[in-house]
């Protein structure tokens, strides 16, 4: 199995020059053959293989000396090989269409090969030895070495590494858990755990705000402008770094203690065209919390299952199935009319989430089916929530 190592290193001001010789000929390379796809696709509607795109390096290095002598040889053809991955994602729906990269966005290199780590120092190819924190060790065969520069000016280094262990099968599906989203708590599960909503944007807001106002008073193109963008992202940097961490500790605690997880396929891209939720949901990162359950899960041959967003979890009692015509948002917790259930509004909707995921592995098929959903025989019809999980 593939697994990434990711650790700060501490290059010298010399190796920070050599490094941003080596990100902007990468980012040429990657701009003009993406150029070239698209002119090529204009004429002909047909786009360049991979091979084509390294067949233009001789050329390119005739051309423009300085892709010989400012960047390893083998960082470009990487970006061949990325640039095609790119187009091969997109057309299978996978990712967006490939965008050119900028100057002052984030930077980034990946060496294929003749890396070495020598103790406390990093050997780079016409880099040199570069100091790298190792905060724990990593085994197996390296496969790739990605150096990237974040836009608070920080290094890292990111190892992918062949553990030469095969994926685990799926173990026993003893405890399952279904988790439901939201913002108030950030999750619920079937449980009856709650996890409240960090808020890490707000926390830093104050600052964050503070800081912006400075960098809106300085002269573009100034020294003290640049000064200023700095301290704007490292802000941003610490808020993605807490977020990354809560998210972190949250995922590991539940495939610890689960074996089956469900939670709902939400639509965030559609969630965040309400301009009054938006900025508190992007704070949330369900996707990147998604994430993470899903890899760690797959790890541990666990099982990891969504389910379609429009099933009506909020609204469906989970002791007789009933199902209420409209739940607004304000009401948290709602009483059946049919067995007189009492139902806190979360609970209730993460029970229904993992008895649905549970159903959906017992009949081996999924939860659609000729492109209309399917959905457990109510009382009632089947109406969706505004905001799945509140």
């Amino acid at each position: 199995m593939f697994k990434a190592y990711k650790y700060r290193i501490y290059p010298n001001t010399e190796q920070q020059a050599a490094l941003a010789k080596s990100f902007g000929c990468c980012r040429f390379f990657w701009n003009y053959s993406l150029n070239l796809c698209q002119e090529t696709y204009q004429k002909t509607g047909k786009g360049l293989s991979r091979s084509k795109i390294q067949g233009m390096l001789p050329g390119l290095k005739k051309e423009y000396p300085w892709l010989k002598t400012d960047v390893y040889s083998q960082c470009l053809q990487v970006v061949a090989l990325n640039l095609s991955t790119a187009y091969k994602n997109f057309f299978e729906k996978l990712a967006q269409y490939p965008r050119f990269k900028l100057k002052h966005h984030k930077q980034s290199i990946s060496y294929p090969q003749n890396v070495r780590f020598e103790g406390d120092y990093l050997k780079l190819p016409k880099i040199g030895l570069v100091y790298w924190v190792c905060h724990r060790e990593f085994e197996g065969k390296i496969k790739t070495v990605t150096v990237s520069k974040k836009l608070d000016s920080q290094y890292y280094v990111s190892v992918l590494v062949d553990d030469g262990k095969e994926k685990p099968k799926q173990s026993a599906r003893d405890k399952a858990i279904g988790i439901d989203l939201g913002l108030t708590h950030f999750a619920v599960t079937s449980e009856g755990s709650k996890y409240d909503n960090p808020r890490h944007t707000k926390k830093h807001e104050r600052n964050l705000k503070w800081k912006q106002k400075k960098l809106l008073r300085k002269v573009k193109g100034s020294n003290n402008r640049n000064k200023a963008r700095k301290k704007v992202a490292k802000v941003h940097s610490k808020i993605s770094r807490c977020r990354e961490d809560f998210l972190h500790k949250l995922s590991r605690k539940i495939v610890n203690e689960n074996q089956v997880i469900v939670v709902e396929n939400l639509a965030v891209k559609n969630m965040v065209k309400n301009h009054n939720l938006a900025k508190a949901i992007m704070d949330c990162g369900w996707g990147m919390f998604g994430t993470m359950l899903n890899y760690k899960v797959e790890r541990e041959g666990k099982t990891y299952l969504e389910i379609d967003r429009f099933f009506p979890s909020s609204k469906t009692c989970h002791v007789c199935l009933n199902q209420v015509g409209s739940l607004p948002l304000d009401i948290r917790s709602w009483k059946c009319e049919y067995c007189q259930t009492t139902h806190d509004r979360d609970i209730n909707a993460a029970i229904n989430i993992r008895d649905e995921g549970l159903r959906i592995l017992s009949l081996g098929t999924s939860d659609t089916a000729l492109g209309g959903n399917v959905s457990r025989v109510g009382k009632t019809s089947v109406l969706s929530d505004a905001i799945p999980g509140e």
